[in-house]
């Protein structure tokens, strides 16, 4: 059993597996690491690289799922295979220095049970690192008020929180945001996050969409919480108008409204109506989607030790 697993999602990842194998040979050279590749469905030469590599590198494991699951599917996933009294989570384009596991470890090996590698920095452009902030802010707002401002998805974490996370079994809902819900105690490294050097992102807008809805939605009530203000609020507004309505009738001087107030009164209710509708139903899907109980992921074949097995 390795004492640190270092366990890295691989999607489409193909012009990074060269400088990424060389960079753990160099900042994790010792046989108390393992390395856990997840391929999470690559449609590139990802995998031909990474069954090349294993064939000459004891300490690798590879995980090929039968299709595209998602980041954090393929996280769990190399969770559940990782036999490391501790894991490190990082991703496969370098952005995340390699160089910060040894730190990490000394602090794991101090007693902290997570270790957060915290972004002070990023070399990425200006529209990429305000959306970043907005969105980091308003997860230490309403979710988790000890999320770090610089946020962070490179951490390392001990084996009772892998064993919890593992154990959750849940859906549609963020990594990091299960790491910061476990509890356990907690320290940080500060970093720079680097620019990408080779290759494209597959971060499309639509993950990050979907991502921001997962953590507000699996860790905050503040969604429904703003159905039920704005309920009140429009609720109040239209007893206000009636108060009004009546007092200027009896006053005599009341004027005619004109269809165009109406129109607009009705349409901007109504568009009220289906966002809390869709606010709703998100809720709702997630509950749904829970009560399938289908697997997180599927296991198309493992490789240890350069040779294949069967998935359990």
């Amino acid at each position: 059993m390795a004492e640190v697993s270092i366990v890295i999602p691989v999607y489409h990842n193909e012009e990074n597996i060269p400088d990424l194998t060389a960079a753990l040979a160099r900042c994790a050279p010792g046989p108390e690491f393992e390395f856990v590749f997840v391929d999470d469905g690559s449609q590139d030469g990802s995998w031909r690289l990474l069954e090349e590599y294993a064939a000459h590198e004891p300490r690798a494991r590879l995980v090929k799922l039968s299709r595209n699951f998602g980041a954090f599917t393929a996280c769990v996933a190399g969770l559940a295979h990782a036999t490391g009294r501790a894991a490190v989570l990082m991703s496969a384009d370098l952005q995340d220095p390699p160089e910060l596991i040894a730190p990490m470890v000394s602090r794991w090996k101090e007693g902290h049970e997570v270790v957060l590698a915290v972004r002070e920095g990023r070399e990425e452009p200006f529209l990429q690192r305000l959306f970043a902030g907005i969105y980091y802010r308003v997860m230490r707002r309403w979710a988790f008020p000890e999320m770090p401002l610089g946020g962070f998805d490179f951490a390392l974490i001990d084996r009772k929180v892998i064993d919890a996370i593992v154990a959750v079994q849940e859906k549609n809902t963020t990594l990091m945001g299960l790491v910061l819900w476990t509890g356990f105690r907690r320290t940080s490294v500060p970093y720079t996050r680097r620019a990408r050097q080779r290759g494209r992102s597959m971060w499309t807008l639509r993950k990050k969409v979907k991502y921001f809805i997962d953590s507000l939605v699996s860790f905050s009530y503040f969604p429904i919480r703003v159905v039920q203000a704005l309920g009140v609020l429009f609720a109040l507004a239209g007893f206000a108008h009636a108060v009004v309505i009546v007092v200027l009738r009896l006053r005599g001087n009341i004027r005619v409204q004109g269809w165009s107030a109406l129109m607009v009164v009705v349409l901007v209710l109504g568009g009220l109506q289906f966002l809390m509708l869709g606010v709703i139903g998100e809720y709702l899907w997630r509950t749904l989607d829970e009560t399938k109980r289908r697997p997180l992921f599927i296991v198309d074949r493992v490789v240890e030790g350069g040779a294949v097995r069967e998935p359990p």
